[in-house]
This record gives C-alpha cells, sequence and structure tokens, in this order.
C-alpha cells in the first residue's frame, strides 16, 4: 500500500508543471538596464547632503520647519516601504507553494528541504559569530562619544520591543508547537514569516498529494498572485530613488553631520563583516562548483546592485531564479524551491548585522556581555532572523528582540538608525548572494535523473506550449499531447 501511494505521489509531481517565476523577470532587468543602482546611489549621496544642510548642525532653517520639510521629503520613502512590506508575505506564500510543485520528484523534495534549512542555520549563526568577533576585536563603541550620541535619544524614534525571557527547555515542546500557525490569517498579519512558511510548505506538500486535477486551480490562482505581486513590486521601484533620498533626508536633519562621523568606525566594521561573509561564499562556490570568484561576481553582480537598491531579497525573486539557472547552471527544479525558501529564512546578512549592532550598543552603553550572553544572542538572532520577513528595515525590529535578550536597552537602537539604510542595503545583498550560493551547493549535492540541460530544454517547451494555449501550469497530458 505504502508502495501504492509513494507512487501515485511521484507521478503527481511529475505531472504539475507551474510556470516559473523567472519569466516575470523582464521588468526588474529594465531596472538593471536604466541602472537603478546608480540613481539610489545618486539620490543617497544627495540626501545626506540636503539632510546636513537642514539639520542642526549647519542651522540654517528652524528645527521645527526642518522637521516639518523632511516628514515631506521622506514619504516617498514610507510609500516605498509600505508598498514592499505589503506584497512580500503574499508574493512569499505563493513562491514556496509553486516552488514545491516544480521539484521533480518526493525523494529529491525530501534532500534538499532538510539540507537547504541545516545549511541555513549554520551559515546564519557562522554570520553572528563573525560580527560579534569583529565587534569585540575593534571595539566601534569606544570611538564615539556615547554621551552625544545618547542625547539623541530624545529626538530619535522608539522601536518597540516584546521583552524576550531566557529559553527553558521545558517550554521546547510548546515552542514547537506554536510554530504551527493555529491561525494563518493572523500570522500573515503579524508578519510571523517562519509560521507563513510552515503553512506554505504544508499546503504545497498537500497540493502535490492531491490529484492534479484538483491541485491545479490553487497552483494557477497562486501564480496569479505572484503577477500582481510583482506588479506592485515594479510601481515600489520606480520610488526607489526618492525613497533613499527622503529617509536619508529626514534622518540626516535629526542627527546631524558630527553625529553621523561619529558612527564611521560601526559601519565600517559591519561592512568589514558583510565583505567577509561574501568571502565565505566565495570559497564555498570554489570548492564545490569549481567556479572563480571573477567568475561568479560577474554572473551574479545584477540581481545583487538590485538587491542593493531595493532592500528587499523578495523583490528580486524572479531575476535571482533566472541568474541561478541561466548564468549558474543551476537546475529549474532545484532553483525555483531553494531561491524563495531562501528569501524568507536565510538573513546572514541580517544575522551578522544583529552581532555587530548588539556588541556596539553594549559598548555604548557600558554592558559587560560575557561568553554566556554572546551564546544567547547567537540563539536568539539565528530563530528571529530566519523567522523574519524580507522586507527593507527588518533588522531594526530583530535587533530589538536581540537587545532585550542580554539586557541592552531597546532604546539604544535609535542611535545607530540614521546608518541604517546603508547598510539594510548592504546586507541584503549579502543575503542574495546566499540564495545563490545555497542553490548552486543544493544543485551540486542532490541527484537528478535530468541533467540541467534536459531540464533547461523541457521547460522551454512547456513554455512554447503556454504561449499557443494561455495556460500556467500545464499537465503531463497537455505536454505530450503536443510532442
Amino acid at each position: 500500500m505504502a508502495l501504492i501511494n509513494n507512487t501515485v505521489i511521484k507521478t503527481t509531481i511529475g505531472v504539475l508543471h507551474p510556470r516559473s517565476l523567472k519569466y516575470l523577470s523582464d521588468s526588474l532587468q529594465g531596472l538593471i538596464r536604466g541602472r537603478l543602482w546608480l540613481q539610489v546611489m545618486v539620490g543617497m549621496v544627495l540626501g545626506i547632503m540636503v539632510g546636513i544642510l537642514m539639520g542642526p548642525s549647519m542651522g540654517l532653517i528652524s528645527p521645527s520647519t526642518a522637521a516639518t520639510a523632511s516628514d515631506w521629503l521622506a514619504l516617498p520613502g514610507r510609500l516605498f516601504l509600505a508598498l514592499i512590506q505589503m506584497m512580500v508575505i503574499p508574493l512569499v506564500f505563493a513562491s514556496i507553494i509553486r516552488g514545491l510543485a516544480a521539484t521533480e520528484d518526493l525523494e529529491q523534495l525530501k534532500k534538499i528541504g532538510l539540507r537547504v534549512v541545516l545549511f541555513f542555520i549554520f551559515t546564519t549563526a557562522l554570520a553572528i559569530i563573525i560580527g560579534l568577533s569583529l565587534a569585540n576585536l575593534i571595539q566601534p563603541g569606544q570611538y564615539v562619544d556615547s554621551q552625544a550620541l545618547q542625547a539623541t535619544l530624545s529626538v530619535m524614534p522608539s522601536v518597540d520591543a516584546t521583552t524576550a525571557q531566557d529559553p527553558i527547555f521545558s517550554d521546547l515542546p510548546r515552542k514547537i508547537v506554536t510554530l504551527l500557525p493555529s491561525n494563518p490569517l493572523s500570522s500573515m498579519v503579524e508578519s510571523n514569516m517562519l509560521q507563513v512558511v510552515i503553512f506554505a510548505m504544508v499546503i504545497g506538500v498537500a497540493l502535490v498529494m492531491m490529484s492534479p486535477l484538483q491541485a491545479k486551480p490553487l497552483l494557477d490562482l497562486m501564480g496569479s498572485l505572484q503577477e500582481v505581486c510583482m506588479t506592485v513590486v515594479r510601481w515600489a521601484m520606480l520610488l526607489a530613488p526618492f525613497a533613499v533620498f527622503g529617509l536619508l533626508v529626514q534622518l540626516t536633519a535629526k542627527l546631524g553631520l558630527e553625529a553621523l562621523l561619529g558612527m564611521a568606525v560601526y559601519v565600517g566594521t559591519v561592512l568589514l563583516g558583510l565583505l567577509i561573509m561574501f568571502g565565505f561564499y566565495l570559497l564555498v562556490i570554489g570548492l564545490t562548483a569549481r567556479m572563480s570568484p571573477k567568475t561568479f561576481i560577474s554572473s551574479v553582480k545584477d540581481v545583487l546592485l538590485l538587491a542593493f537598491s531595493t532592500s528587499s531579497s523578495a523583490a528580486v525573486m524572479p531575476l535571482s531564479i533566472k541568474v541561478a539557472e541561466e548564468k549558474l547552471g543551476v537546475r529549474p527544479s532545484v532553483s525555483q524551491f531553494v531561491i524563495p525558501l531562501g528569501a524568507t529564512i536565510n538573513m546572514n546578512g541580517t544575522a551578522l548585522y544583529q552581532g555587530v549592532a548588539a556588541m556596539f550598543l553594549a559598548q555604548v552603553f557600558g554592558i559587560e556581555v560575557g561568553l554566556g550572553g554572546m551564546a544567547l544572542i547567537v540563539i536568539t538572532a539565528v530563530g528571529a532572523s530566519i523567522g523574519s520577513p524580507a522586507t527593507p528595515g527588518v533588522g531594526i525590529v530583530i535587533l530589538a528582540m536581540v537587545l532585550n535578550t542580554v539586557g541592552i536597552p531597546a532604546a539604544g537602537i535609535a542611535l545607530i538608525m540614521g546608518v541604517d539604510r546603508i547598510l539594510d542595503m548592504s546586507r541584503t545583498a549579502i543575503n542574495v548572494s546566499g540564495d545563490l550560493v545555497t542553490a548552486k551547493l543544493m544543485d551540486s549535492w542532490v541527484g537528478s535523473s535530468l541533467s540541467h540541460h534536459e531540464e533547461q530544454l523541457a521547460e522551454q517547451r512547456q513554455e512554447q506550449i503556454r504561449l499557443q494555449t494561455g495556460e500556467d501550469v500545464l499537465t503531463n497530458h497537455v505536454v505530450k499531447e503536443d510532442a
């Protein structure tokens, strides 16, 4: 009976062929050709300059006038963040479900699922350890005037955080059960991404175990949802340069030039850590795929620049899948599952930032964080990063949880918000590079009955059929009829 059921499941997975998300990447490539990253960099520089002119350092206009003007200039930035945040959960939800349906068979799904999650947990923990080590070595908190920085707390917004408690072993069974969402809609409203991902995976596995006739309508619906999300994301992308300009004007006008210059060592520490993490990825891709650093960087530079510009790994998923398949040689059945999953639970750049920021604020406030505290930071940041949405600025919210775990005042986040925009953009690029490296690594680790070339040819033939029939999710019956 088990053999019969397994055969049915394998046949069901092989019967359905949803359209790849990479075919929605055309608009993203247009943004690359339009040099969006350069527009964002110009907006960043102009934002800092205008913010300095409006800020307390120059004193050209009154603080009340500067606050009103900077709030209006930041409006495009608020709209940009709201549009991206609004679309990330439905986009990731639909992409994970369709990615599961695109896998070759149940055995491949089991192998990839376990290995990719373990690899993401390992690299996230490694990233935090790198961040903590650098912060302890460089001591960026010693290079700033802590009293002057703390004085800015009165003018900076506070960040709410739920007070975290030390994990108790007896509570572990209850915490494991809470990973399954009793109310999936509530999980989506609260942006509990780990519960959303688990719910999407349960739905996806259930779909591939159903008959194709029953599964196809929901997969078609998920395809339409992906298209809607990417259309709204494309609108948001048009605001990106104005968003960066306005947000930096607002923050620079409130902080002033001296406070920003005092944070230079902290920014340099985070960027150095991200560079080390990128070096680790280059080492992994070199050892597993025999790909030189120059070849890898030239292959992925466009998607990394776009991720840098948008600060959202979920928004660039279509282009990530396209790059993984066409430039890195990853099989479609692997990339269409690993990339959407990685965009949600692979937050290595964000995790590294948590480590540096936590130690920096501990140094500023004069709080001693021992080995036990650092271990607690690693555990908390790994869990929080895996369950966080792939949206701009989410690192600040996660950081509030991490700080409360080791007794650092969460209000200290206000000290580093002024420089978070450049760091948010940089760590997103590292997150996306991690997704691409993981996809290539899983492609090497997990065997397949079809080669990359054979899968690509099959997908191209299916795309031709879609153009002829207008259907999104194809069945073997339609494919064989056309052949």
